[in-house]
C-alpha cells in the first residue's frame, strides 16, 4: 500500500472515531449520519485530497460544518459496535434458515477504495446493482503529482519480478513525464485561443481553462494510474463485488477483495461472511468462475479461426429488433387499459405512422428536460452497439449500470486517439513518441503477460466493446453525456448512438428532444458560470 499522507497524533485520535482504520488506504466510514458521509463523497470526487484528510479538513475541523453539535446526537462507538453484535445473530438465522439473499440489501457501508488503478476501478465500478460509486476525475484532478519522488501509479507484482520491470516503469515514468510537460504549454494556447471574455469571472474561466487542459492530455495516462473511489453499497452488492474481485486473474483485484473483506466485515459482517475464502460459497463459486473461464476462452479461441472480419474503429449498431416501434406502442397503451399485451402488439402493426406518431408525440410532449424520464415501455426496444473507441471514452460512459456490457482486455493494437488541439503543435511530437512507446512495451509485454501488460496502455487507445441497452437507457445516456460540460469525445458517442437509432426507427426522433448535437469549444464554461453564481447567492 502507498501511504501519501502523515497525520498528527491528534488526528488520529480523532481519525479513529470515524474510520474503520487510518493507515490502510481501504477502510470504512462509521459513526457519521447519512448526510454527512453522502456530501465527503460528492466532495470526494473532485479533490486530489485523501477521504480522511478531506473528513478533518472539510467537515471535523470546518467551523462552518458545526460538527461537534452534530458529533453529539451520534451513538459512541461502543453502541454502534454492541447493536452489530445484537443484529448479526438475527440476520445469520434469516440467511441460514430461509436463504433470503435480499435481506442483504437492508445493510450498506461507505466504503473508501485509495490508490488502485484506473483498471481495478473500471472493475468495481462495472457491479451494477446495488451499488454507488463516485471517482477521483481526470478533469478536475491533475494527475502531474510526485510522492516521495515517484508518479502515482500501480507497481504490478508479477510485472516488477518479470524480465519486464524496467521497461514497464520507464514507460509509465515516460506517460507521466509527457502529460506534466504538456500542462504549462497547452494551458498557454487554451488561453490563446480562448481569451476570457469580459462577463466571464476569472473563477469559472480558470476551471473551464483547467478542464480544457486536462481533457486534452488525458490519453497520456497510463491505465495504471492511481485513482480514489467512494462507494455506498448494500450488503448484496458487497458479496458480489467481494466474490467478482477475488475470482479476477489480475492481483491488484484478488488484493482489494481482501481488504475491502477485512474492513466491511467490521461493520456489515453477516452480509458478506460468505465471501471468506475458506467458506463452502466461496469455494464452490471459485470453482464455478473458473471451470467456466476456462471452458470458454478453448470454445472462442476455437471458433474465432474461422473470423476473417475486425470491427472498424466507430460505433456500429449491430443488433435491433424489426418490431421495436410496434412493442413500445403496445406497451404505452397497455398500462392505461384492460387488454391484453399482445392484442395491441398485433393492433400496433396495423397503425399508420402518422397515428403511431401522434401516440409518441403524446408520450414526449411535456417533457421539459432530461429529469423527466419516459414510461417504461420503452424499454420493449433494445439496441446493440459494438464499439472501437478510446479507452477515456469507455471509462466514462461505462458508469451507466443499466445495461449490459463486456469489454475485451485494453491493448495497443486497434490505434489511439490525438486531441485535434494538439495536432500541428509542437507539443504533437512529444505526445506522439510517449504514445507509440507505450505500444512498443505493450507489443513486448504482452507476449507473455498479456493481462498484466494493460497497466502500461494509455487512455488515448482504442478499446473493444459493447453495449445492450433499451431506449429508455439510451435517452437518459445520450441525453446526459451529450451535455455542453461533458468530454468532447463522448459527447460524439452519445450523439452518434441517438442518429443511429433514429436513423433506422425515425418514430423514436422525438424521444431524444434533450440530445445536444452542437460542438463547444469551451463546453464547461457555461457549468463553471453557474456554480459560481450560486456560490455567490449562498453567500
Amino acid at each position: 500500500m502507498i501511504e501519501t499522507e502523515d497525520f498528527t497524533k491528534k488526528q488520529e485520535e480523532i481519525l479513529q472515531k470515524y474510520v474503520s482504520n487510518t493507515s490502510s488506504n481501504i477502510f470504512v466510514l462509521k459513526n457519521l449520519p447519512e448526510v454527512i458521509k453522502g456530501a465527503l463523497f460528492s466532495r470526494y470526487s473532485r479533490s486530489s485530497l485523501s477521504l480522511k484528510t478531506l473528513l478533518l479538513k472539510d467537515f471535523i475541523l470546518n467551523d462552518e460544518v458545526n460538527f461537534e453539535e452534530i458529533d453529539q446526537n451520534i451513538n459512541g462507538e461502543n453502541d454502534q459496535y454492541i447493536a452489530i453484535q445484537k443484529a448479526q445473530t438475527f440476520y445469520d438465522r434469516i440467511l441460514d434458515g430461509y436463504g433470503d439473499d435480499s435481506i442483504g440489501e437492508l445493510g450498506g457501508a461507505h466504503l473508501a477504495i485509495e490508490n488502485v488503478s484506473i483498471i481495478a476501478a473500471k472493475v468495481i465500478e462495472d457491479s451494477r446493482i446495488g451499488g454507488s460509486p463516485l471517482e477521483k476525475s481526470t478533469r478536475y484532478i491533475c494527475f502531474d503529482k510526485k510522492v516521495n519522488g515517484e508518479y502515482l501509479f500501480y507497481k504490478e507484482p508479477i510485472l516488477m519480478t518479470s524480465a519486464y520491470k524496467k521497461l514497464y516503469l520507464e514507460t509509465c515514468n515516460l506517460l507521466f513525464d509527457t502529460y506534466a510537460n504538456l500542462i504549462p504549454p497547452m494551458t498557454k494556447l487554451m488561453k490563446e485561443t480562448f481569451p476570457k471574455e469580459e462577463n466571464i469571472s476569472d473563477v469559472a474561466y480558470r476551471a473551464a481553462l483547467r478542464a480544457k487542459v486536462l481533457d486534452c492530455l488525458r490519453g497520456l495516462l497510463p491505465a495504471s494510474t492511481l485513482t480514489n473511489l467512494g462507494v455506498f453499497g448494500n450488503g448484496r452488492f458487497y458479496e458480489s463485488l467481494i466474490r467478482k474481485m477475488s475470482t479476477h486473474n489480475l492481483t491488484e483485484m484478488q488484493d482489494i477483495a481482501k481488504d475491502a473483506y477485512t474492513e466491511l466485515y467490521k461493520v456489515i459482517p453477516s452480509f458478506i461472511r460468505r465471501t471468506n475464502q475458506s467458506s463452502k460459497n466461496q469455494i464452490s463459486y471459485n470453482n464455478f468462475i473458473d471451470q467456466t473461464r476456462k471452458n470458454l476462452k478453448i470454445l472462442s479461441d476455437e471458433h474465432s479461426k474461422f473470423l476473417d472480419e475486425q470491427t472498424s474503429a466507430g460505433i456500429h449498431l449491430i443488433n435491433s429488433d424489426p418490431d421495436a416501434v410496434y412493442k413500445v406502442v403496445a406497451a404505452l397503451l397497455f398500462e392505461h387499459n384492460q387488454k391484453d399485451l399482445h392484442s395491441f402488439q398485433k393492433y400496433a402493426k396495423n397503425l399508420s405512422n402518422e397515428e403511431i406518431l401522434r401516440i409518441f408525440e403524446a408520450t414526449a410532449a411535456a417533457r421539459e428536460n432530461r429529469r423527466h424520464k419516459s414510461p417504461r415501455a420503452l424499454e420493449n426496444a433494445v439496441f446493440t452497439f459494438e464499439m472501437v473507441a478510446d479507452f477515456g471514452i469507455y471509462r466514462d460512459l461505462q458508469r451507466h449500470r443499466m445495461l449490459t456490457q463486456e469489454r475485451q482486455l485494453l491493448t495497443s493494437d486497434y490505434g489511439y486517439y490525438t486531441p485535434k488541439e494538439i495536432i500541428g503543435t509542437e507539443m504533437e511530437k512529444d505526445y506522439e513518441n510517449a504514445i507509440k512507446a507505450a505500444k512498443k512495451a505493450y507489443d513486448q509485454i504482452s507476449t507473455e503477460l498479456k493481462e498484466e501488460a494493460q497497466y502500461v496502455v494509455p487512455m488515448a487507445y482504442n478499446l473493444h466493446w459493447y453495449f445492450t441497452i433499451n431506449l429508455r437507457s439510451l435517452q437518459w445516456l445520450s441525453e446526459i453525456r451529450s451535455a455542453p460540460a461533458g468530454h468532447p469525445n463522448y459527447r460524439f458517442v452519445a450523439q452518434e448512438m441517438a442518429k443511429q437509432v433514429f436513423s433506422k426507427f425515425p418514430q423514436f426522433e422525438c424521444f431524444f428532444k434533450f440530445v445536444d448535437f452542437e460542438g463547444y469549444d469551451l463546453g464547461r464554461m457555461g457549468q463553471e458560470i453557474k456554480r459560481v453564481e450560486k456560490t455567490k447567492i449562498k453567500l
